[in-house]
């Protein structure tokens, strides 16, 4: 297996016993290495993991961190769940060891085989994602889709083969962790101030996403987004080829919205400064909501295109495409109210991106995690287009502060997800928008945006 001779005979700490540590651990062992996996609690299904890994040769150690095992063991490199962060005792102590910690990301693409196409931004990685696999699927059925949509990287790169395109979703968390990665596409789609509690400041949370381009060459491509000044004064450091995708007129290289001939506002590809442009389809078309999934299906077919899949193809996979779970998901209409789940809104630019949609009053379902990121982008709306905000978690006393700053007096507080969505059914006429977008991470009451998303619509079904 590629990758083989990196990890035979090494020791390696598993640290935290996830779907990716437990991933990781299982390739690493097959690899030769020898694993030892903490992880301070008891995960789900630990008896049927740990069962299979102690057989495979692992040692598991759970349901706390000793303040001695990195002294009691020689480690060779320390495999970090995303999630733990950079200050944690046995990182900190590593770090002095002279010991390299990485994510799982590293360990999964280095027996990679064939292309890697690696997408990450702030917002919209998964809808892109989505979208650039079923893209590219149309030509190569060896394609596989990974990362941080819920795809394990290291399960699923041992079914690669040369002839096969990885797409996987890359968050900032898994990107600081990686030192060889060298994908053959990456896609930057925008750039916010997030998750600074974990990285401590712009700078670096910057620095951790623009990894994924330091090992490219000449030979490799970056798309990027050129309405965004940040993400294009960023093009200067990249080492490899660069396409653009744009909302707001033509590039020389990369995908585009423009007028044809008859008018219409389309989708247009141009592989090169001196290349016609391709129509693809009219904007007309497509079933997603908001000017931001707008920019998710152009990073899309600038990959598809790239790869030469056939612009028909990609026209019809657009067309049927109507979005992911928990992104903008209509859910019902119950009494003339229509039911919104954007529960992946984990911040607030994600959220102000889901409210320039709709222009029927809103009632908006927000709060959780306290990060201390500014609602500074929610003002507009709360001043006009939000009518009432059932707020909830950690953040509520901020988001009703910044609510009443703009001058919107409906705003009320719930226990959790349930609470609110009952409370937005009694404030909503017929004609408006119930829209679950929190704005927060969802950790401090629920352990997934997935979680808080299932919860709110099961909870508009019972209406």
């Amino acid at each position: 297996m590629q990758g083989e001779a990196r990890y035979r005979g090494k020791r390696v700490l598993v640290l935290g016993a996830a779907k990716s540590g437990v991933g990781v651990a299982r390739l690493l062992l097959r690899l030769g290495a020898s694993v030892l996996i903490n992880d301070r609690g008891e995960p789900e299904e630990g008896e049927r993991w740990k069962k299979e890994l102690t057989c495979m040769g692992a040692v598991i150690l759970t349901g706390g961190h000793p303040s001695d095992l990195l002294q009691r063991n020689s480690f060779d490199l320390i495999v970090k769940n995303p999630g733990i962060p950079y200050s944690h005792p046995y990182v900190q102590e590593a770090e002095g060891r002279g010991i390299p910690v990485v994510t799982e990301v590293e360990v999964g693409c280095s027996i990679l085989e064939g292309e890697a196409i690696a997408i990450t931004g702030s917002n919209g990685k998964t809808t892109t994602t989505t979208l650039t696999g079923r893209l590219l699927a149309r030509k190569n059925p060896e394609t596989i889709v990974a990362g941080n949509i819920g795809n394990v990287m290291s399960e699923e790169v041992v079914r690669s083969t040369p002839s096969s395109w990885t797409v996987m979703e890359l968050s900032s968390f898994q990107l600081k962790g990686v030192d060889r990665f060298h994908p053959q596409v990456a896609v930057l789609l925008n750039l916010y101030p997030h998750h600074l509690d974990y990285h401590g400041s712009m700078e670096d949370y910057i620095a951790s996403k623009m990894k994924m381009f330091r090992n490219q060459t000449e030979d490799d491509l970056a798309i990027l987004n050129r309405d965004q000044e940040l993400v294009v004064t960023l093009s200067e450091q990249v080492r490899g080829q660069v396409a653009f995708f744009s909302r707001k007129g033509e590039v020389e290289r990369g995908s585009y919205i423009a007028y044809d001939e008859k008018g219409e506002k389309s989708i247009f590809y141009k592989g090169g400064r001196d290349l016609p442009p391709r129509r693809i389809l009219p904007v007309r078309e497509i079933k997603l909501l908001g000017d931001h999934n707008l920019e998710n299906i152009l990073a899309a077919v600038a990959v598809a295109s790239h790869y030469g899949v056939d612009p028909e193809a990609i026209r019809d996979e657009v067309r049927r495409f109507t979005g992911v779970e928990h992104r903008l998901e209509f859910v019902r209409e119950v009494n003339g109210v229509s039911y919104y789940n954007d529960s992946k809104a984990t911040n607030p630019e994600a959220a102000e991106k889901a409210l320039r949609v709709f222009t029927k009053p809103v009632i908006l379902i927000a709060g959780g995690l306290e990060r201390g990121e500014s609602f500074a982008p929610l003002i507009p709306y709360f001043r006009q287009g939000v009518k009432g905000a059932v707020l909830y978690g950690e953040t509520k006393e901020r988001l009703k502060e910044t609510a009443r700053e703009a001058g919107l007096e409906a705003v009320f507080f719930a226990q959790d997800v349930e609470e609110a969505t009952l409370k937005a059914s009694s404030l909503a006429d017929r004609g408006d928008v119930v829209l679950l977008s929190p704005a927060c991470a969802s950790w401090d009451l629920y352990p997934s945006y997935e979680v808080r998303g299932r919860i709110f619509k099961e909870t508009v079904h019972r209406l």
